[in-house]
């Protein structure tokens, strides 16, 4: 099956939009400290996960992105109280990154946050781009001629000489 141009080009941008928040988490972790880094990357990870939605499901609205990611990120989170995600991260740089190792209540909140954002800019850009097309639409319908009747200027179809249209 193939996409329509308007789905390969969200999956695109949704493509540029994790590329942009692993470098912005890297950066954070690189060059951020204490609870900066430490929240603001719960963010971007909830963040993140939302944009992985967006880019497996590219006709997710908005709002659902948003209940899955965040229901991810918690998910995760009480998922450290088994002590699981510890001892996979003991032993995988990917699992921590991915599952962390800790329980961390406000971490909750951090990622709220992020799903808030993410609800946000995707809610935004689908009301630039549905304002886009409606004037697309609108300026394509303007430029249409108006049906024309043989032999009756300015009459609507199927009226000739004011008498309904005959059988």
């Amino acid at each position: 099956m193939t996409e329509t141009p308007r789905l390969m080009r969200t999956r695109l941008v949704a493509c540029g939009a994790a590329v942009l928040t692993v470098a912005a988490g890297l950066g954070l972790r690189s060059f951020g400290s204490g609870d900066v880094a430490k929240y603001g990357g719960d963010a971007l990870y909830t963040a993140l996960v939302y944009v992985l939605v967006v880019l497996a499901v590219p006709r997710v609205r908005p709002r659902t992105a948003a209940a899955v990611a965040l229901a991810f990120s918690v998910a995760v989170e009480l998922l450290q109280l088994t002590g699981v995600p510890a001892e996979l991260a003991a032993r995988s740089t990917a699992a921590r990154l991915v599952l962390g190792s800790t329980f961390n209540a406000p971490d909750l909140l951090w990622y709220a946050v992020g799903a808030a954002v993410g609800w946000g800019v995707h809610a935004g850009c689908a009301r630039v781009s549905g304002q886009r097309a409606s004037r697309g639409r609108s300026v394509q319908s303007a430029e249409r001629p108006a049906p024309v009747v043989p032999g009756v200027p300015g009459a609507p179809r199927g009226v000739s000489g004011g008498r309904p249209p005959g059988p």
